[in-house]
């Protein structure tokens, strides 16, 4: 027994000991016991192991296919605008020439031509949102958004730009072995002492312990058109929010598709795409893994994956994009081409904020005078 009751949780939840769990020796007959050193279960008594599978990592069981043999370029005369400041390369197409950059709006743009040896698209979803919904989609935007300037209204008659933006998608066949320390709650009473009113007393609760089990497993998962973004303009956090794209609407790329709509060279090369594409499926993989494992909790996961028929394409995904100035500073929102989602950033209003907290404030002291009465 202790006087201080949180001091005793801390030491029970960080150093206590759980009740012992029978595994017998096959050998013996004795308890065997895990022995986290060796990964393995033990036996006191005779000195046996048995082990437990624990491997991390990741095995390419077949590299990806070789690009040498792909068409390069876009397959039509296009000139380049470089963007200084995002990086992007957006093609301009016969006269057509622009002073910013479609996706930042900065103006510091260089025209260039146009990269013929990269990669050309195996398909593309052809732009399914016309302009006139993306305006109004974009003024029905700006209506919602609270605590934001009255003056971004002005805004909705900004230009519109669609642009084909590069992806590269990876199917891929995953087996991952697994294994893990499954932990499985269950409660004791414990005693205690305490003052009251300066007397000593002697009171019980409730503490939640923790027994751990070796456990492990198998599983064997499909990827299918996993997106990857080849953008450099495109920002990472607006394309998440803009949601999927659905790949079965792909169709074989054609350079007509890009007639009268601008399209941006991907930045991020094949082998790139890959490695984050790689680490996307380990990320998945394990939380797919650490759903396998039985009990309440675990500790100690170890995952490994092999990774096998994997396959590429480059396809381009449509998108609206929008530049809008406030203050002087510009502002992107993006239009998806299939759904018409918006997303997009804002400035804040902080007098409207600040109308706003005085004004909870007041209703909430306004309650507390009214109950005290």
């Amino acid at each position: 027994m202790v006087d201080d009751p949180q001091e005793e949780i801390l030491e029970e939840t960080l150093t206590g000991e759980s009740p012992r769990e029978d595994f017998p020796c096959d050998t013996c007959g004795a308890d065997l016991r895990w022995d986290p050193d060796d990964d393995a279960l033990a036996c006191d008594h005779c000195g046996a192991r048995v082990a437990v599978p624990r491997a991390e990592g990741t095995v390419l069981e077949r590299p990806l296919a070789a690009a040498a043999d792909a068409a390069r370029g876009l397959g039509l005369a296009l000139r380049v605008l470089q963007c200084g400041t995002c990086g992007a390369r957006l093609t301009l197409e016969g006269a057509d020439t622009s002073t910013s950059c479609a996706w930042c709006g900065s103006s510091q743009v260089l025209a260039q031509e146009a990269n013929r040896n990269a990669l050309r698209p195996e398909s593309l979803v052809p732009m399914d949102v016309g302009e006139d919904a993306v305006h109004e989609g974009f003024r029905r935007w700006v209506a919602g958004l609270w605590f934001r300037p009255n003056g971004l209204k002005k805004a909705a008659a900004v230009e519109a730009v669609g642009i084909y933006a590069p992806f590269w998608t990876f199917d891929a066949r995953v087996h991952s072995d697994w294994s893990a320390d499954a932990g499985y709650h269950y409660w004791v009473t414990q005693t205690y002492t305490t003052r009251v009113n300066g007397k000593r007393v002697t009171r019980t609760r409730r503490v939640r312990k923790t027994r751990w089990r070796p456990a492990w497993g198998e599983r064997d998962d499909v990827f299918d058109d996993l997106l990857v973004g080849a953008s450099a303009g495109l920002p990472a956090d607006l394309v998440e929010a803009l949601g999927d794209f659905d790949t079965s609407a792909l169709v074989p790329y054609r350079p007509e598709y890009l007639a009268g709509w601008r399209a941006e060279e991907y930045r991020l090369d094949l082998e790139g795409a890959w490695e984050q594409g790689r680490e996307r499926i380990e990320r998945v993989q394990r939380e797919r893994c650490a759903g396998d494992v039985p009990g309440d909790t675990y500790r100690g996961l170890r995952v490994h994956n092999r990774i096998s028929d994997v396959r590429w394409k480059h396809c381009l995904l449509p998108v609206w994009s929008l530049v809008y100035r406030h203050g002087g500073k510009p502002y992107r929102v993006l239009v998806h081409g299939q759904t018409g989602r918006v997303v997009g950033r804002a400035p804040w209003s902080w007098v409207k904020i600040l109308v706003a907290v005085l004004v909870a404030s007041f209703a909430i002291a306004t309650v507390f005078a009214y109950l005290r009465r």
